[in-house]
């Protein structure tokens, strides 16, 4: 197998093309979580109720789900340059009507457009990052776009946070316009017109593939709120889902022309890397949506301060990301990942004796430590996904690559967040049912409560559930540690290959 000696696609400025791309990642990656925290000053603005506000995310995630496999087959008929040109401006324009809307319904509205046009933005950039890099260039290459995939929801909290305090909540969806701007100049400056390739859309399968994602993701938005199958809504939603799943699954083994190309997954390679990366979604975002109401809900923190304790990770990330694109080539890549794990279980572990009373030195250093891991994961992995991927699968490769964690992702965070619920209410009962009368510790320490003192009960009741809270916390990172032993065995499973990709190498519209 020949060694790829140049980039798939030539370029003049690849530092300044990619700043350019990255930058539009980072915006689209940012705006999954950075809304979270303004959603209680949104509710009063536009007439709506708690359970309301909750379609401003839910519109955007369903949106985005269903719109990114779209990816390949719009850089064939676009070209990847007029893509990302048309995907930034309309992400920036409806940015820009979501800071100034009025209401829920046009908020909903823009933020379904947003993720629409926001969707292709990360497999897109993947894809042009790997088609702009040579072979040796390769490990760095995804170092940096691993760096704005795993940045962005570490950073999106504390960012949101301290717009909503300082500036009000309409500058979680304005900060945008200058980002996309500048990301919108350098893309048409810096990257080459790529060819495009006419090739048939193939309606139905599209159809029931968004059909399975889009019932998946408000099954999964939906589920903890209307006490999941329990209720007849989300019964209707596993049921298209999985009939979506099913007939999207004969029809493109079957089809001519389908909508993916199931040849794809004969790659090891990549099939084991849809497998992981569906597993590390799990945890990667789940254990960021765990941390921030622990340290403000149960530990009091502000917002600002839970940024700063959280900014460790992302530290960790971002020399990791140094360390990694480096070893790249030199080292083993399967040995990295499995290194990256390790620590990342270990950062779980220290996870598992947090406690109400503990200082910040137990959340900055298991945070840098899963921040350092996770880059010795993400990069490597990337990179073995599509080292023997088939160019021309390339940009429904990289879509498909963008949906599996995306999916692993929304499915993690769904469980911590049922897992946390009922075991908050299990906790309570449990350790409620030890403060009875006759209890050794109530008649010694706390004899208030046999003489019905209501002021003591009350406050007793109130340190009962916090402490329910912090074991349910920890329950959780049990989980996550248990997750991330799952994908262990996967490691093993991929194959390194330093030569090029099979098939004939072509440009980045011709995938």
């Amino acid at each position: 197998m020949t060694t790829l000696s140049r980039p798939t696609l030539e370029v003049s400025h690849r530092g300044w093309l990619t700043a350019s791309i990255m930058l539009a990642t980072i915006m689209q990656v940012l705006d999954t979580t950075i809304a979270n925290v303004a959603l209680p000053h949104m509710t009063a603005s536009l007439g709506a109720s708690q359970e309301e506000i909750t379609w401003v995310l839910t519109s955007y995630i369903v949106a985005s789900a269903i719109a990114t496999p779209m990816t390949g087959w719009l850089v064939d008929r676009l070209g990847a340059r007029m893509l990302f040109i048309l995907a930034i401006a309309g992400f920036t324009f409806f940015s820009l009507l979501c800071g100034i809307a009025t209401g829920l319904e046009e908020m909903v509205l823009f933020r379904v457009m947003q993720g629409v046009f926001g969707a292709v933005l990360s497999p897109l950039a993947q894809s042009t990052i790997l088609d702009i890099n040579p072979r040796e260039r390769m490990g760095q290459a995804m170092a940096v776009y691993g760096a704005g995939i795993m940045l962005g929801p570490i950073v999106g909290p504390t960012l949101g946070g301290w717009l909503t305090e300082d500036f009000g909540w309409r500058y979680v969806f304005l900060v945008n316009l200058p980002i996309g701007i500048l990301a919108l100049f350098g893309v048409a400056a810096f990257m080459p017109k790529t060819p495009t390739k006419t090739r048939r859309f193939d309606f139905f399968g599209f159809a029931m593939l968004a059909l399975a994602v889009g019932a998946l993701q408000l099954m999964l938005d939906r589920g903890q709120a209307v006490g999941w199958f329990q209720s007849a809504e989300i019964w209707i939603y596993t049921g298209l889902a999985i009939s979506g799943l099913w007939v999207f699954g004969v029809h493109c083994l079957t089809a001519e022309d389908p909508f993916i190309d199931f040849r794809m997954f004969r790659d090891r390679n990549f099939a084991m890397g849809m497998l992981f990366i569906f597993v590390i979604g799990l945890t990667l975002f789940s254990g960021l949506a765990l941390l921030p109401p622990l340290l403000q809900s149960l530990l009091g923190y502000p917002v600002i301060t839970t940024g700063i304790v959280m900014a460790p990770r992302g530290v960790g990330t971002m020399i990791s990301m140094i360390v990694v694109g480096r070893l790249m080539g030199k080292v083993d890549a399967r040995a990295l990942v499995l290194f990256g794990l390790a620590l990342t279980m270990l950062a779980f572990w220290m996870m598992t004796g947090f406690d109400t009373q503990m200082d910040r030195g137990p959340i900055i250093w298991s945070g840098l430590l899963q921040g350092f891991g996770l880059g010795f994961v993400f990069v490597p992995f990337s990179t073995l996904t599509f080292a023997t991927l088939a160019t021309k699968y390339r940009g429904d490769g990289t879509s498909m690559f963008a949906l599996v964690r995306n999916v692993g992702s929304g499915v993690g965070i769904s469980i911590v967040t049922s897992v946390l619920a009922r075991m908050v209410a299990t906790n309570h009962e449990e350790i409620a049912s030890r403060l009875t009368a006759d209890a050794p510790a109530v008649r010694d320490l706390v004899p208030g409560l046999l003489a019905h003192n209501q002021a003591l009960a009350a406050q007793i009741d109130g340190l009962v559930t916090q402490q329910a809270a912090m074991i349910a916390y920890i329950d959780n990172f049990h989980l996550m540690l248990i997750f991330t032993a799952m994908a262990l065995p996967i490691v093993f499973l991929l194959r390194t290959n330093t030569g090029a990709p099979k098939g004939p190498t072509m440009p980045a519209g011709d995938h």
